[in-house]
Parts: C-alpha cells; structure tokens; sequence
C-alpha cells in the first residue's frame, strides 16, 4: 500500500524546510535507509532518508520551495499502484477545495488539471527566483542578460538579482532557448516564483504556466506571438481614443495607459522615447520623462508678456515648478528597515567614555612607518576591543530567548556604508589576528561591499559590532544593537581639545567611545567594566602585545 512522506521536523525550532535537493526522481527504486533529499532548515541543510522500501510515485515539493513541517512531499509505494488515494486519504480538505473550484472555473479546471500529470514531458524547464540569502523573501531583476528566443548555456548567467544584500547572479543550469520571461528588469518577483523558462524552440509553455499560476501568469507571458497580438490590440485602442485629442502625435506608438497620462501632464508624445518592444511608450517612460510640458510651457510665457507691459515694473518675478521623485525601496534598505524595528524591541541602555589618544596617535604613526598595510584608528579600536572582550565575555554574548550564549570566540563586525545602506562584513577570531591582518581584511571588505561582492557567509556570525563615524567628523553619537549580537560600539571622531594633565592645561587627542548594551544579556556595571578595559588598551597601546 503506497505510504505518504511528509516533511520531517529536523530540529526543536524547525516550522518549515526548504526542499534543496532531490536525489531520487518519480519511478526509482527507493530503499530503506536511502537518502530521499536534501532538506534545508533553519540551522542546517540535512540529509532525509527513506524509511520506507518501494517506488517513488509522486514528488509533492519542487527543489527549491519551502512546505511546513508534516507537509506532504512524496508517495512511495508498489511500482504502477495509484497514489492518489494516499494522498486524498491524508489531506481531503484540498480535495474539496478543487471539487467546488471546478464550476466556477468553467473549463479551465480541465485545462489546468491535464498539465499536472503531463509537465514533466514537456522540454522545458521553469527557472524560479532562488533565495539568494536567508532574510530574502524576494529579489528585484536588475537586469536581463538575454531576451526571449535567445539560446543560453547551462552556466550562462540568465539574469543579475537585487537582493536584500547584494546584486548577485541567478544562473539557470539550463541549456536551450529563453521562451520566457517574467518580472521585468526593475521588477521584484517573490522567492520561488516563476521568473523564466528554458526548454526547446517552439515549445508550448502555457501548461508550465498555468500549472502553477493559473491564466494570470500566462497574460503576464513574454512569448512574441502574444505579446505582438496585445501590442496591436492596445495601439489600435490607442488610436481609436486620442485621435480628437491630441492630432500631431495620435501615430505615436503609446499604450493607451501612456496616452492618458500624457494628456494630463500636457506631454506631447513624439517627444518621448518608447523603452518597449518597437520603441512603444508606456506608462514608465512618460512618467519619467524631464522635458517640460507643453501647458507648462505656454503659461509660462503669460507672465514674460504681461510683466512687459507696465514700465514701472521693478521687481523681478520667479515661477518655480514643484518637483519630486519616488524611488522604489530596495532589497537592502528593506532588511535594514525590519531587523532595526526588530532591534527597538530590545531594552538598550547606553555607556560613554572619553579615552585620551595621544599614545595611540604616536603608536599609529611609528607602526605605520614599517607596517606593510597603513593600520588606521578604527584598526586599533578593533583589535583593543577583541582583546577586551576576551576579558569581558558577558559582552561577547548573544540573546538566544531562553537562554544567553556566552560565546568564546571573538568574531567582529564591522559596519561598512555603501550607497544603498550598510552593511556588516565580519571579521572572524579578531583577537587571534594581528593589526596588519586586521587593517588587510577590513579594507578589503570595505571595497568589496562598494562594489557588491561580499559573500552572504562573510556577513554572518559577528559576536559584537563596531560603527565608526569618526571620520566623519561626529562628535558623538549612539548606534542600534545588530542582533543577535547583545552590544554594539560607537566609534567618534578624534578631537583636539585642550585637557589637564598634571595640573596643567595642555592640547590633547580625545575620542569619545558609546556602547548600546542589551540589558537582558548585559548590566550596566558590566558594560562600564568593559569599557574600562577597552579604553586602558587604547590609551597604552602597548598593552594590546601582551
């Protein structure tokens, strides 16, 4: 009797896995204790076996898609038994669903249904947007390497992917021909959704299509035949509704969409240029157009006219236009939105101290007259504070909900501003590396970041968090806990002030230090002892030798 295999729970926090890998494919022979697939979950990607001996009838989960804990993801019983009784007898409320779905979908039910058994003859292959990171939920197409009815590689890079972390590169592992295309460049499609297909010239993808996005994906569709046929549809509307109002530019390809707008704003279309296929304005290209409207123009030419008329006119006068721009918000700026409005969940409490730099300045500058890399102040800071927090391990801790992570290896990360927003390369066992290893890895991060090349691996993991303003020239400021880390240190700029020493009024380097403490994991007493330590390392750099 065919038996269903659902979605093991790996781990004490696992509610859902994502399906990485399949090893096994629908008609193998499976035995007990044979790896079925490869399972990610929140900690790990796993192994799952079989426990069960037979053939694989059905797979319910594709490679990539998360499903929820006890979820149905295949059949295994005797070769060429009917599984769907198995899975009816597991799940009957789905049944149902598609029971009274079936009338109101007419004859599309029966259109639908077909390909369900049939997709896996069809030659092609649906490329899905991949989860690039573990925060992405959906990735925006930068842009499009290939158009549609170009021949691609298997390591061809279909399409670079904007992510909540960087742009990166989605690879289709497909050889053939680019039938379709999804999301447009600029556009964002969810993890898992369907973002192009590849498969044989000439093939009929519609029941790829509907199979897992029903019609709407199939309008959506960037086949020629039917874009062409939608294009003509619209421009003939186009034509046939702006014909009285706007004479000159009525033979300008536009959608009808474009055209309205363009009336509004007074934009005489044969002054725009079309991004679409045949150079067709649509709705993008007039609302990005710079050019001035034609009634703005001609009213503006009524003030010249009647300030002209009277000559006792002495005061010039000024007609501004009121202009703003929407930027859609990107992947990154996203995340740093939810995990700071997670972060304001956290009771912060803040601790400052000044450290005198006059022995740091002097240190900096003799090793740097022999150092092979040029160590700057947030290098030193770095490495006096990996050293203290060898010392201090309650600050090297993490909130982990019902308990606290005292960890006893010293990883730091170190925020890094880039156009988008910021990002958080880490630099791992800190107090093990000197400050030429140190200043060498952090300048590397820090130009790899500008240019969006840093690897998801090497902005995970930090045990505590660095932010340097100072060479901006901040006096002071406080910075937000980058959880799960419990701290994080605000880095000022150095200030020459006049200070007292020995009684005396003498010029002086001050930095002012601010560590943001999360006070479930950290006491006050305990984050001023820290900064004790870190400000004594600081202000005798010698001590960081020993």
């Amino acid at each position: 009797m065919a038996e269903v295999v659902k979605m093991p729970k790996m781990s004490d926090t696992m509610t859902e896995g994502v399906l990485a890998k399949w090893h096994k494919k629908v008609g193998d022979k499976v035995k007990s204790g044979d790896v079925l697939a490869e399972i990610e979950t929140d900690k790990a990607t796993m192994d799952f076996e079989s426990y069960q001996d037979g053939t694989l009838l059905y797979i319910g989960v594709e490679e990539g898609k998360a499903v929820p804990v006890d979820a149905v993801i295949g059949v295994i019983g005797k070769d060429g038994e009917d599984y769907k009784a198995a899975l009816s007898a597991d799940s009957p409320a789905p049944a149902a669903e598609k029971k009274e779905a079936a009338p109101v979908e007419d004859k599309k039910p029966a259109a639908t249904a077909a390909p369900k058994v049939d997709t896996s003859k069809i030659p092609a292959t649906v490329i899905r947007m991949p989860a690039l990171s573990d925060t992405m939920t959906e990735g925006i197409i930068n842009k499009w390497n290939f158009k549609v009815g170009d021949k691609v590689k298997s390591d061809d890079s279909l399409a670079d992917v904007e992510t909540d972390k960087a742009t990166m590169e989605v690879v289709g592992y497909e050889a053939g021909t680019l039938l379709y295309i999804g999301p447009k460049e600029g556009e964002a499609a969810p993890v898992n959704g369907i973002i192009a297909i590849v498969g044989k010239e000439g093939t009929d993808i519609t029941p790829l299509l509907q199979d897992t996005g029903g019609s709407a994906p199939v309008a959506a569709g960037s086949s020629s035949s039917s874009e062409s046929a939608a294009s003509a549809t619209q421009e003939t509307t186009a034509a046939a509704t702006t014909t009285a109002t706007s004479s000159d530019d009525s033979r300008v390809k536009a959608s009808p969409l474009a055209r309205k707008i363009a009336k509004d704003k007074g934009i005489n279309l044969n002054d725009v240029k079309g991004s679409a296929e045949g150079g067709r304005i649509i709705k993008k290209d007039v609302e990005d157009f710079k050019g001035a409207p034609k009634e703005v123009a001609s009213s503006s030419s009524t003030p010249e006219k009647t300030a002209t008329a009277p000559a006792t006119a002495t005061i010039p006068q000024y007609v501004g236009q009121e202009k703003y721009t929407d930027k859609p918000v990107t992947q990154m700026r996203k995340t740093i939105t939810r995990r700071l409005s997670e972060s304001f969940l956290i009771p912060h409490f803040y601790v400052t101290i000044t450290v005198d730099m006059d022995q740091a300045v002097a240190a900096r500058g003799k090793m740097n007259d022999v150092a092979p890399v040029k160590i700057s102040f947030n290098d030193l800071v770095l490495k006096a504070c990996a050293v203290s927090l060898k010392q201090h391990p309650a600050v090297n801790a993490s909130w982990m909900g019902e308990s606290i992570r005292y960890n006893e290896h010293v990883n730091i990360g170190v925020a890094v501003a880039v156009d988008e927003g910021l990002l958080v390369p880490t630099v791992r066992f800190a107090d093990g590396k000197s400050l030429t290893q140190i200043s060498a890895e952090v300048k590397d991060f820090a130009q790899r970041a500008k240019a969006k090349k840093l690897q998801l691996p090497e902005m995970e993991g930090s045990t505590f968090t660095i932010s340097n303003l100072g060479m901006f020239g901040v006096d002071e400021f406080t910075a937000i806990i980058n959880p799960p880390a419990a701290c994080i240190l605000a880095v000022s700029g150095i200030q020459q002030v006049p200070v007292v020493k020995n009684g005396a009024v003498v010029p002086g380097n001050v930095m002012k230090l601010t560590l943001t403490c999360d006070h479930r994991v950290v006491d006050g007493a305990t984050g001023s002892a820290f900064l004790q330590t870190l400000k004594a390392m600081l202000e005798e750099p010698v001590r960081l030798l020993i």
